[in-house]
């Protein structure tokens, strides 16, 4: 990907989050979806204003995008495409606490290999790119959103994990039984909540060692900060074995296609609790 394209990325996710931030700061109703989960009228603005750049600048590639799955339309898809979400932690939206974000990312081959997170109401943006698969180059960086341009560029990078113990990533609107039996496990120094993919970012920045997730998500909730993850060193794993995550959309798939297996993302796989006994 060159240095246009990803610019271009970073810019999308940064538009749409300016519109996010004008229906957060006034009045909005609030919608349910099929399966309960709540919805405003921010996804949609957001994820027209994604779809349409990512229209004009990759006509080729194919959107699987959250709000377009959720009317109906998702598209067929080979090795490469992109995964969308336009707004992840409504509930975080809605309790008007910031930590929501504006997700995009590109899987080729089942790995997300570009990634962008921006958090409009904290004003941040990470991304990051697995420049070349074959020959493990990654990078990954971070940054202020000011009036549209991204300041203070920083290269991001997981961290060793000290030696008190860990510091552990939960949900702050999801926490499960099974995640909580899990963090149990582990040799815990410190358990940190915040809300969206801005856990996955926190992994890749060095402010977590560790984030399990034994409860639903979709495959747009994650990738954009899965790459994130991998380009800063880390690694995003199936809870069930420690492999490598793989992003797929089946053909005639459906919603339900995209849900995750439970997932952890760490700094390094060797941080892995042992698998329990089934």
């Amino acid at each position: 990907m060159t240095e246009e394209q990803i610019s271009l990325l970073c810019q999308l996710a940064v538009r749409a989050g300016e519109e996010i931030l004008k229906i957060y700061a006034e009045p909005f109703e609030v919608e349910s979806k099929a399966d309960g989960s709540p919805v405003t009228k921010a996804d949609a603005a957001a994820e027209r204003i994604i779809l349409a750049g990512l229209r004009d600048a990759f006509p080729n590639i194919p959107v699987v995008a959250e709000e377009s799955v959720e009317a109906g339309n998702l598209p067929t898809v080979g090795d490469v495409y992109f995964l969308v979400d336009p707004l992840d932690g409504t509930k975080e939206f809605l309790k008007k606490n910031g930590e929501f974000t504006v997700n995009i990312a590109l899987i080729d081959k089942g790995v997300p290999v570009f990634g962008v997170v921006s958090a409009p109401a904290l004003g941040e943006i990470y991304w990051g790119e697995l420049t070349s698969i074959a020959n493990g180059e990654r990078r990954a960086f971070k940054a202020r959103i000011a009036e549209r341009s991204l300041v203070d560029v920083e290269p991001v990078r997981v961290r060793t994990p000290p030696a008190g113990g860990l510091s552990v990533l939960a949900s702050r609107s999801h926490l499960s039984e099974e995640t909580s039996a899990l963090i149990d496990r582990l040799n815990v120094a410190e358990r940190l909540s915040v809300g969206s993919s801005l856990k996955l970012c926190w992994v890749a920045a060095g402010k977590a060692d560790l984030y399990p997730r034994l409860a639903p998500t979709m495959q747009w909730d994650i990738a954009a900060g899965d790459a994130v993850v991998r380009a800063a060193g880390g690694a995003v794993v199936l809870a069930a074995d420690g492999t490598d995550f793989v992003y797929s959309v089946p053909a005639n798939a459906t919603k339900d296609d995209l849900l995750n297996p439970h997932f952890i993302a760490v700094t390094s796989k060797e941080l892995l609790p042992e698998p329990t006994a089934a």
